[in-house]
């Protein structure tokens, strides 16, 4: 994948998806030590950068293709965005979520009219299944983030990031499947090849970081960390040759941290930001190693979240006790 890809992409996706905001927050810059640019994906259609990938998918797969309708396998956030680009687009889409994705995002989805197939991310493989119904019904899969067409689409996020900051030292952004942190390395890499990109993941959710370190895909126990749209056990075939060339590192983040991100995001700018979307976030707040004069990068992925999770989630950090509790609900 190159810029130039990422550059078709928004050519395509223009006037249909939003230029989400780059926000600048006087706390945060002055908790990292540096000047930080928060990319709000919460402000993005579907309240995510999903969005983007799903779009230039579906516009690169065209009318005949997508006659009949679309299936796509989705931990949530990608599930609503494709079950709203198939309204807009006037056909059926299938998805498969699992068993408990949030009732935000399972009523979103239905709200656009998608069929639903749940399946329970303790057994099952939800990328047999969703290829197993896409045979069965002879409709195109629609994937999340391993696929070059999509992570070309999630790079406008960073091509977004670039033009409205201007030069950036360091790029920290979440890995899930890893199609959001290929996207935005091919671009940032590309503009700026000193740059530092690093991913961020929870610490129950850290297939990537054991993958890169094994120096090869590896699969992890299911995860049961907060951040639901980064709960992968397996990082994609395509998405982990880019990352591996292209990252600088990776960051693990406790729940802790992430409730800690969303509620400082919240004090201090009145920002809805997801367990997801939050983790980049949590992970400069943590280092805290910034230089005055040092400008980075952030991406908020997402915003999917009930009002009444969302004050429990970032109510829990005055207590662990509190937190576990948190987790098991």
């Amino acid at each position: 994948m190159l810029i130039s890809d990422v550059e078709r992409a928004a050519g395509r996706i223009a006037g249909r998806a939003i230029r989400t905001p780059v926000l600048r927050l006087p706390a945060l810059d002055a908790a990292v030590g540096a000047k930080v640019a928060l990319k709000a994906e919460m402000y993005q259609h579907s309240n995510a950068f999903k969005f983007r990938g799903a779009l230039n998918k579906m516009l690169m797969l065209g009318p005949a293709s997508l006659r009949r309708g679309v299936v796509a396998g989705s931990s949530g956030n990608h599930g609503r965005a494709v079950a709203q680009l198939a309204e807009s687009f006037g056909v059926p889409a299938l998805l498969v979520l699992p068993r408990d994705v949030s009732e935000l995002k399972l009523a979103a989805v239905r709200r656009h009219g998608a069929t639903v197939v749940t399946y329970d991310p303790e057994s099952d493989d939800r990328d047999t299944i969703t290829a197993a119904l896409a045979a069965e019904r002879g409709l195109p899969v629609l994937p999340s983030s391993d696929d070059p067409d999509v992570a070309a689409g999630h790079g406008t996020v960073a091509l977004e990031l670039f033009a409205d900051a201007g030069h950036l030292d360091q790029l920290i952004v979440p890995v899930g499947g890893g199609g959001l942190a290929a996207g935005c390395a091919t671009v940032a890499k590309a503009l700026n090849p000193t740059i530092k990109v690093i991913g961020v993941e929870p610490e129950d959710a850290d297939d990537t970081a054991r993958s890169l370190r094994a120096g090869r895909r590896v699969i992890v126990p299911p995860p049961r960390t907060l951040a639901d749209g980064l709960r992968h056990r397996t990082p994609g075939r395509f998405t982990f040759d880019v990352n591996r060339a292209l990252l600088d590192g990776i960051e693990t983040v406790s729940d802790h941290e992430i409730a800690g991100a969303m509620g400082f995001l919240w004090k201090h700018d009145r920002l809805v930001v997801e367990p997801s979307g939050a983790c980049a976030a949590a992970a400069v707040l943590r280092l805290r190693a910034g230089a005055p004069e040092e400008r980075i990068g952030v991406v908020l992925s997402g915003g999917n979240i009930a009002v009444d999770r969302f004050h429990e989630i970032i109510g829990s950090v005055r207590s662990g006790e509190r937190m576990m509790s948190v987790l098991e609900s």
